[in-house]
């Protein structure tokens, strides 16, 4: 539901925008003030479930986001909705932030915990490709207010079983962690950077490179108060670990790929083949499906064989051939030879990649740290989705403004944009290849037994 929810509103834009008279810069904070809260608290509210309960941080953020969700389908101005979408985001940080945690916790026997990842990341890789087809179903067949009000009778059903079926969790108390200067720094630094990444193409360089410096110095300063701070709230040796720092680094790449692919491959179809707001997400429905399917019939077991290294490399490899296909998708392509196929090997390269991926860097944390390294990895995805739609959105408009100053036809403009996009996105794959390859190699036991 949390992770649907940062894409469900982007078949719905055009919609909300007539409804509600955004501007066009005004839009893009349907999104924006979802994704800042989001994407600044993660690493807060993580290291607060481990000191208070991750229990109790995951009920509390379902109430607050079912909540929040209500507000956003009810609303009748563009004030409201973009308060409602950030309290939307506190809400979707503080559960997205301890699940991870609670996850590894409660099935701490390596094939089990292969198998409940698999499961994990196949709903979420659902919620988040269903947002395309979920979000121009409601918005065509009903109304945009039905892309929230859709998540009310889900939350109180998850809440309800949340509170009944998971183990109550004591934490180590706030006493044990809760540095506050340090949380306002950490905090205000990924919200600034958020805020940096997604308002790029809406401010000139000058603005842009000086909120990046300030963002900077915020990090430098939350570095040095971690290191002298009785009680840090991020222990700075959790990044010594190899597996945690190049799993979440590795993550920023892949995700950058994959999200760029959902946002730009949308447009494609809208804008260059022509398709409605449905058709478009009818059209991703097979994606979903069959990461689904691969997660949960395959990738444990695959893991369990060959390791989360092998698996994590052939995943990244088929991101990379279908990012490549997809960069000859031209004006005059069609669904079937163009776009399905290349997205069919995408699926079963992020099914592959993103278990495994999961594995390594929660493999790369200890018990007491498990909200704090589940919080870490849900930023770094975050971070990677909005530099992804950031960067090639910013290359494909870019390149189709050229085109059309020099006279080229809209449609091939368009389509010569996304080209760019695409190739450019193949070679973030490639780059997330080469640092996994360095950084993650682990021996199987496989081999070990061999040895």
């Amino acid at each position: 539901m949390t992770i649907l929810d940062g894409n469900i509103v982007t078949v719905a834009m055009p919609a909300i925008q007539s409804d509600l008279g955004f501007s066009g810069p005004g839009l893009a904070w349907v999104v924006n003030a979802y994704l800042i809260p989001f994407g600044g608290l993660l690493l807060l509210v993580g290291r607060l479930g481990d000191l208070v309960g991750r229990k109790r941080m995951f009920t509390a953020g379902l109430a607050l986001f079912t909540t929040a969700s209500v507000l956003c389908g009810v609303a009748g101005s563009q004030g409201v909705l973009i308060a409602a979408r950030a309290l939307q985001g506190v809400g979707g940080a503080m559960t997205s932030a301890v699940v991870l945690g609670m996850l590894v916790t409660l099935f701490p026997e390596p094939r089990e915990q292969a198998r409940a990842i698999a499961v994990f990341s196949a709903v979420g890789a659902g919620g988040g490709a269903l947002g395309t087809f979920l979000g121009g179903a409601l918005t065509q067949l009903v109304n945009w207010h039905w892309i929230f009000l859709i998540n009310l009778p889900i939350g109180i059903v998850a809440w309800l079983a949340a509170v009944r079926v998971l183990a109550p969790e004591k934490g180590a108390g706030l006493g044990k962690g809760a540095d506050y200067p340090g949380a306002a720094l950490v905090t205000s630094a990924l919200m600034l950077t958020v805020y940096v990444i997604v308002g790029a193409g809406d401010r000139d360089g000058a603005a842009t490179a000086l909120l990046a410096l300030l963002a900077t110095v915020l990090f430098t300063a939350f570095v040095l108060r971690q290191a002298r701070a009785a009680r840090p709230l991020l222990r700075l040796r959790l990044f010594r670990s190899r597996l945690l720092s190049g799993a979440n680094a590795v993550q920023v790449l892949m995700i950058a790929t994959m999200f760029g692919f959902q946002f730009i491959g949308a447009l494609y179809l809208q804008r260059v083949l022509g398709y409605g707001e449905l058709a478009t997400g009818t059209a991703f429905l097979p994606a979903p499906i069959a990461i689904g399917l691969l997660m949960l019939v395959l990738s444990a077991r695959t893991i369990g064989r060959f390791g989360p290294y092998r698996v994590l490399l052939a995943g990244l490899v088929l991101i990379t051939a279908g990012m490549a296909l997809l960069s000859r998708a031209p004006a005059d392509g069609s669904y079937a030879v163009d776009f399905l196929p290349p997205m069919m090997l995408l699926s079963a390269g992020f099914a592959a990649a993103m278990p495994a991926l999961t594995g390594l860097a929660m493999s790369g944390a200890r018990e007491e740290d498990g909200g704090l390294a589940s919080g870490l990895f849900n930023t770094t995805q975050v971070v990677g989705g909005s530099l992804g739609l950031a960067v090639l959105s910013t290359l494909a408009a870019s390149r189709t403004d050229v085109l059309l100053d020099g006279g080229a036809q809209l449609s091939q403009a368009t389509a010569d944009g996304y080209q760019l996009a695409f190739r450019i996105a193949s070679t973030i794959a490639v780059t997330a290849l080469a640092l996994a390859t360095l950084t993650l190699r682990t021996r199987h036991p496989n081999e070990r037994n061999k040895n």
